[in-house]
């Protein structure tokens, strides 16, 4: 990694939140301090500053239990690109994930996505994200014998045991700090046995309120979720969705939402579970895995 140690790489602290912030605004991306200091926080971030101190560069690693790390926020500053700084970083993490004995996650974007395959990343699903106002209609409905209600503070230990075995992650903070920022968007939903079959979370971002994730038995259960946490308070809204679910889609389209851009969600060797999104309707986010 000579490369990189020549970059002068150093780590990024939750308390510089607020000096590294302007790297996504400058990307045009939707994080807030909010989430770059929790990012921080529960993760490791390394970066690179100029020579008046002003971050020019940052990436993050965030695990997601012993087997899985999230790679994210790989941004460069528009003075420092082109000259090989986010790759540099980029392998850095990927150095951090393997010393750790982990499986390397991320979410790329189609420019990023052939850099990510020459590094021997790959293909897991596509992801739309979508953009919309508000729910028109209201709520809908959830499937008979299904009730939907507010989280509560009892309900957070059984999210992370619910979320599991569904997704492949580990991520009880990711939940909990999720729930407890935006509880107007926090929803489960239970069963007449009163067992979870599914919840949706959301956060306030830069520019939009984000969706997700949203993991439930059914699609019809994840309709129900999601249409209850864009009802509860006004957009604009994003939500990740992957594109295996048509009625999600439709639903959104119904919305008049529209879909600019996508990911594709990748993978740097075989992370269990992680590959099938099944009951995965719609994602933290690319930086929360």
């Amino acid at each position: 990694m000579a490369n990189t140690d020549a970059l002068d790489v150093r780590p990024i602290a939750p308390e510089q939140s607020d000096a590294v912030w302007p790297l996504s605004i400058e990307a045009g991306w939707n994080q807030n301090i909010a989430d770059w200091r929790f990012m921080l926080g529960a993760g490791r971030g390394f970066g690179c500053t100029g020579a008046d101190g002003t971050w020019q560069a940052s990436s993050l690693v965030l695990p997601l239990g012993q087997k899985l790390a999230w790679i994210s926020m790989v941004l460069v500053t528009q003075a420092r690109r082109r000259g090989g700084v986010g790759t540099e970083l980029l392998k850095r993490c990927i150095e951090e994930v393997r010393s750790a004995g982990a499986v390397a996650g991320l979410d790329a974007t189609d420019q990023g996505r052939p850099i990510y395959l020459g590094l021997g990343f790959r293909d897991l699903y596509r992801i739309a994200r979508w953009h919309f106002d508000r729910a028109a209609g209201g709520a809908v409905a959830p499937p008979q014998g299904v009730t939907v209600r507010p989280i509560a503070h009892a309900d957070l230990p059984r999210l992370a045991t619910y979320d599991r075995p569904l997704t492949g992650m580990e991520r009880p903070s990711i939940l909990v700090h999720l729930a407890l920022r935006q509880p107007a968007r926090a929803w489960i939903a239970e069963d007449a046995a009163s067992k979870i079959v599914g919840f949706v979370l959301g956060r306030e971002g830069r520019t939009a309120t984000s969706l997700g994730p949203v993991v439930a038995d059914s699609e019809a259960v994840a309709l129900a979720l999601i249409s209850k946490a864009a009802a509860a308070a006004p957009g604009p809204f994003i939500i990740d969705v992957p594109d295996a679910h048509r009625a999600v889609r439709e639903w959104l389209e119904a919305q008049g939402a529209t879909s600019p851009r996508g990911y594709m969600r990748m993978t740097l060797g075989e992370a269990k579970g992680l590959d099938d999104p099944g009951h995965v309707f719609a994602l933290a986010g690319p930086e929360l895995g």
